[in-house]
């Protein structure tokens, strides 16, 4: 077996993570495990200083009422865009959703995707009513941008592709995808949830006209995400309720401008609030210094694998974050069981990725993806726990 070039971790976090220890999680891509920093904001704010929003006069709900607001310009901040452009949701799943449901199709009808969408990026648009087109992909996985070119036309209303693929870690080329969807009048959107954990986005310089993530993979909390538009007041809302109007009568209604004509309800308050610390705690770290290290550990385990016989590698090399493997005649759901034996924590299965894995020829894949608390004895523990597999299975 070839030997990798071992890296130390160079952000030295490890220890910030409760939820890790000595456990080898390589899982990120799915959930991110939470900083103490994140932990502690969450407690805080669902005890002592826990309140309502946008409703109470008293001293307690304007003060979270402040820093629920807070959170969303630090959202929006975080990828180059204006509070007043971006709606609080449930998660970038709600985000596409929503987009798919609210935007006035104006005679178009068509939505271009690409061969390597999650099943987010997919069924909103079924739902909503709109043909489906697939761009295909290149022979190393990547979105082929010179056939979608080549398929977009007018009946386009949108060009809908993942920044960075869920399972491959392919990177997409945001500013020529705007540049193609442009061309035709269609909209691009694009889904950011492996994109903003990993790397510095800027929504002004990527061109798109939506971006939608989540807050989990973001070392923030479950149930809360984001949707940035570049022109949300052109939506009308997709769903009714309190917070979201101006006046109510039974004859008709009113609505607030965006985004809280989008948020119905009383929202994810303590969600928002974890959601900014861990936007701080990545701040602090650097966007620039955690895909330098996401990039070394990928490239370091990709040597590690590629010298173990038996080994199939998915994907790029220069793959973002995320290694997809299998192992020859052994099952991924049998490749994660052994490797949870040996205390690695890997995702195994389609990744809600069907049409990809079709694409691969494969049903299913083994997938690694790392975060700032990663380090080499991960990789050192998977490759360890790999060799188990092909001993178990001969």
């Amino acid at each position: 077996m070839n030997a990798p070039t071992r890296i130390n971790s160079a952000l030295n976090v490890r220890d910030q993570f409760p939820g890790v220890g000595d456990w080898h999680y390589l899982d990120s891509a799915a959930t991110a495990q939470k900083p103490q920093v994140v932990i502690d904001a969450i407690a805080q704010a669902y005890g002592p200083e826990y309140a309502t929003v946008h409703r109470g006069i008293y001293q307690r709900s304007s003060d979270m009422t402040a820093r629920y607001e807070a959170a969303r310009g630090a959202a929006a901040k975080l990828i180059g865009g204006k509070a007043e452009e971006l709606v609080f949701t449930r998660g970038a799943t709600e985000a596409i959703n929503l987009v798919a449901r609210a935007l006035p199709k104006d005679g178009r009808n068509r939505v271009l995707l690409s061969q390597l969408e999650h099943h987010s990026n997919i069924v909103p648009w079924q739902l909503a009513g709109y043909e489906v087109d697939a761009v295909p992909l290149t022979a190393e996985g990547k979105i082929d941008l010179d056939a979608a070119e080549e398929m977009l036309t007018e009946q386009h209303r949108l060009v809908a592709f993942a920044h960075i693929s869920n399972v491959l870690g392919s990177v997409l080329d945001p500013q020529r995808a705007a540049e193609i969807a442009h061309s035709k009048g269609a909209l691009l959107l694009l889904d950011g949830c492996q994109a903003v954990p990993r790397l510095p986005v800027n929504v002004a310089k990527l061109g798109c006209d939506f971006y939608a993530f989540s807050g989990h993979k973001l070392y923030g909390p479950t149930g809360i995400g984001c949707l940035w538009g570049r022109s949300l007041d052109a939506l009308p809302p997709w769903q009714g309720g309190g917070s979201m109007i101006d006046r109510v009568t039974f004859r008709e209604t009113t609505y607030l401008d965006a985004p809280a004509r989008f948020e119905a309800g009383t929202p994810h308050i303590v969600g928002a609030i974890g959601l900014h610390a861990a936007i701080d705690w990545v701040e602090k770290l650097g966007m620039d210094a955690i895909h330098a290290h996401e990039c070394a550990l990928v490239a370091e385990t990709r040597t590690a694998l590629s010298g173990v016989p038996g080994v199939t590698l998915y994907g790029p090399e220069d793959s973002a974050g995320i290694v997809s493997f299998n192992v020859d005649g052994v099952h991924p759901h049998d490749t994660a069981t052994i490797l949870d034996d040996a205390g690695v924590a890997v995702r195994a299965g389609h990744h809600c990725a069907q049409p990809l894995m079709d694409w691969l020829g494969v049903p299913a894949t083994a997938r690694a993806s790392f975060a700032a608390h990663s380090d080499s004895s991960d990789i050192e523990a998977l490759v360890r726990g790999i060799e188990q597999v092909k001993r178990i299975f001969g």
